[in-house]
């Protein structure tokens, strides 16, 4: 009879340990899943406060969306001062390569809130988006102006907010100018390019968009046109009012098409 409760209470102490052991274990994997996901929520606060960009991985169809952020004034080969908010196309160039280039990231959601800025730089940023092998959707919030216009048509699909505007006005040029006949056709150039661009990723023709930049009524120390909302719409630069709801939920869709596409 006591060798029975002897070999009772070895099983007994040697579950009991296996227990233990077993529930050690499982809160060691607890903690290092918690300091992942610290980790992971730090790494894309830092992402967003750094650079304006974060991969949306989190939503049920399981897509990788990389947001793109394109705020204040774009930066080209000059620094602009320190106080003011600025988006660097240096930065958003490589990372537009990273994106072609990667197997993970399924789509491209560009929010623009932009006054505009260099516009070398702004066409470099339009045309790399323009190129790429991935939906790509954006998102024009409170402005894109300018040289954010192109940007804006950039992508495979563009919406705007019922309250976000967009100036079109002709090319300018900060500092001196020289009064000779190869200026001008130099600004002639420059703005060929442009209104190429955008109408060759929109629905407006190149007469509309020139008679926009020209008009004389609308702004009070510029020649220009500033749409507001559904008026870029009408004009068939922006393809639909909407916000962040419908332009992910498009870019999932145009996501799940390509998919089956390549099937």
């Amino acid at each position: 009879m006591g060798n029975k409760d002897n070999k009772n209470n070895g099983r007994e102490n040697k579950e009991s340990k296996e227990n233990n052991k077993e529930s050690k274990n499982n809160k060691e994997e607890k903690r290092e899943e918690q300091e992942k996901q610290q980790d992971k929520e730090k790494h894309r606060d830092e992402r967003i406060s750094e650079v304006g960009q974060i991969t949306l991985d989190e939503n049920e169809s399981h897509h990788k969306i990389h947001l793109i952020s394109i705020i204040g004034e774009i930066e080209g080969h000059d620094n602009l001062s320190s106080t003011a908010k600025t988006t660097k196309y240096d930065h958003i160039l490589p990372q537009l390569a990273a994106i072609e280039d990667s197997k993970e990231i399924d789509g491209v959601l560009i929010l623009l809130n932009t006054m505009g800025g260099d516009v070398e730089a702004g066409l470099a940023i339009a045309e790399m988006i323009a190129s790429l092998s991935k939906p790509t959707v954006s998102l024009v919030l409170g402005g894109s102006h300018s040289i954010g216009v192109p940007i804006a048509v950039s992508t495979d699909y563009s919406y705007i907010v019922p309250t976000g505007t967009m100036v079109i006005h002709p090319v300018r040029l900060n500092g001196m100018v020289i009064g000779v006949q190869q200026t001008f056709d130099y600004f002639r150039q420059i703005q060929n390019r442009i209104t190429g661009f955008v109408c060759e990723h929109c629905k407006i023709s190149k007469s509309r968009l020139e008679e926009l930049m020209m008009e004389t009524g609308v702004l009070t120390k510029d020649v220009g046109t500033i749409l507001v909302g559904n008026e870029a719409v009408q004009e068939g630069i922006i393809c639909e009012v909407g916000g962040i709801k419908d332009a992910i939920a498009q870019l999932h869709d145009m996501v799940d098409k390509k998919k089956a596409d390549t099937k």
